[in-house]
């Protein structure tokens, strides 16, 4: 039994190490081999439509419980590392003892997340889904600014819940562990307790960092139980272990009467509704005279990534993990500070511009926020329209110079921009010398259009 839990920790390492090194890699090597891991995440594999991977982890849910969260999900991962550093902490093991389920709590935060999702206010719902949580987490860290901030709260409240009380994040406010477990109380394979060997030790349910499993009763809450596999081998009376559900069982437990039916029918037609709905700044002039910061005029429409197709679809769609931000070599998406799309990425053209020869960002989104594009389809692809500020021009004909798709023509000193051909891609912004604000900018477009 105890090679099961070995088993568990193992894959579990590689998921975590492997998403880790996947976010906080810049080169865009790793995406090649360890992309498909944020691939497999509930979350974003149902905003991407990807049905096979929601299909396949129900199943498996179904059948032998919620391994996900204690293999796959790198945030519940992380808890175990939490719970695991209380033992450094205080020399000795964490003691846990079976609590009652807080259904009112999580079923009520799993009803909230899914009416922001349909409200189209999914920037807000998100902050706390799983993979994009622990994504902000890693990205944010070595970040700045409110990425930063986001990041450092996210993990000292996770990091403090879980360090105190195993996994009660996971069975209180996580959405996609309270969706997991209106099925996983109905597996078929799990955790079971033979009342007739059962002595009453409780090292089992000392052991249960999902506080999950009641020892007066002799049962085990399968809706909150996340296939630790910490208890198995603890008990010398072999009386748990994993096995099919008995009879009597099936009938459900006092807490999950005929409501957690109507809670599992109306929580997966509301997901399923919401899901199908859905850095240094540029000082120098040519190394010479420092210049002051350029200031851009605030755009009316956000610009998002070529391959995000619109803005309703990448709002609708985008978890805020910031993989796409970590995987920008030019630096140009950055985390959102406005409140009605806090942290999804956005286009900022201080640093630098979106190169036509990039599509790294389309190869590496999980959740089809930005769908692939080929560098041939990209510049064929309108994200936004350059908008000349004649006041403040100097005549200088940077911007012409730098377009890459000759959109900019220079007519009596001054810029002019065919829309016709203007992809949005931002190298004039980046490269006008005007100050203090400048005399071109990108405004984007709520759909993509085909130059």
């Amino acid at each position: 039994m105890k090679a099961l839990k070995t088993i568990r920790i193992i894959l579990a390492a590689v998921m975590l190490l492997g998403i880790t090194a996947l976010l906080l890699d810049t080169t865009g090597v790793l995406r090649h081999w360890l992309g498909w891991m944020p691939k497999v995440q509930l979350l974003p594999a149902a905003l991407a439509l990807n049905f096979v991977v929601v299909l396949v982890i129900l199943a498996v849910t179904f059948l032998v419980g919620r391994v996900y969260c204690s293999v796959v999900c790198p945030l519940g991962v992380m808890q175990d590392l939490f719970t695991w550093l209380h033992k450094i902490v205080f020399g000795k093991k964490h003691t846990f003892q079976y609590s009652k389920p807080a259904n009112g709590l999580r079923y009520t935060v799993l009803v909230l997340f899914v009416l922001c999702m349909l409200l189209g206010m999914g920037s807000i719902a998100t902050l706390i889904a799983p993979y994009g949580a622990f994504a902000r987490i890693v990205t944010g860290i070595h970040g700045s600014g409110l990425a930063l901030w986001v990041a450092i709260m996210t993990l000292a409240v996770v990091g403090a819940v879980s360090f105190l009380m195993g996994r009660i994040w996971c069975n209180s406010f996580c959405p996609v562990g309270s969706l997991l477990s209106l099925v996983s109380r109905y597996t078929l394979f799990g955790i079971r307790i033979d009342n007739d060997k059962c002595v009453g030790c409780r090292k089992c349910e000392h052991k249960c960092k999902a506080m999950c499993i009641d020892i007066d009763s002799k049962t085990v809450d399968m809706s909150r139980c996340v296939d630790c596999f910490n208890c198995l081998g603890e008990c010398k009376a072999e009386a748990i272990k994993i096995g099919p559900k008995k009879s009597k069982e099936l009938k459900g437990s006092k807490d999950l009467k005929d409501s957690s039916r109507r809670k599992f029918v109306a929580g997966t037609v509301a997901v399923g509704a919401a899901m199908a709905v859905q850095a240094q700044e540029q000082k120098m002039d040519g190394g010479l005279a420092a210049l002051m910061d350029k200031q851009v005029p605030e755009r009316k429409t956000p610009l998002k990534p070529f391959g995000a197709r619109s803005l309703s679809n990448f709002s609708n769609r985008c978890v805020s993990c910031q993989l796409c931000v970590s995987q920008c070599p030019e630096k140009v998406l950055r985390p959102s500070t406005k409140l009605t799309s806090l942290m999804q990425p956005e286009m900022n053209y201080t640093d630098g511009y979106c190169r036509l020869a990039c599509t790294r960002c389309s190869e590496v989104c999980p959740t089809g926020a930005i769908l692939p594009v080929t560098k041939e389809e990209k510049a064929a692809i309108s994200i936004g329209v350059a908008v000349v500020l004649k006041d403040n021009c100097i005549g200088c004909g940077t911007c012409a110079r730098h377009c890459p798709s000759e959109a900019i023509l220079m007519v009596d000193g001054k810029p002019a921009v065919n829309e016709a051909r203007c992809i949005g891609c931002g190298a004039c912004e980046y490269y006008c010398p005007a100050r203090p604000v400048t005399a071109i900018y990108v405004e984007g477009r709520e759909i993509h259009a085909e130059v």
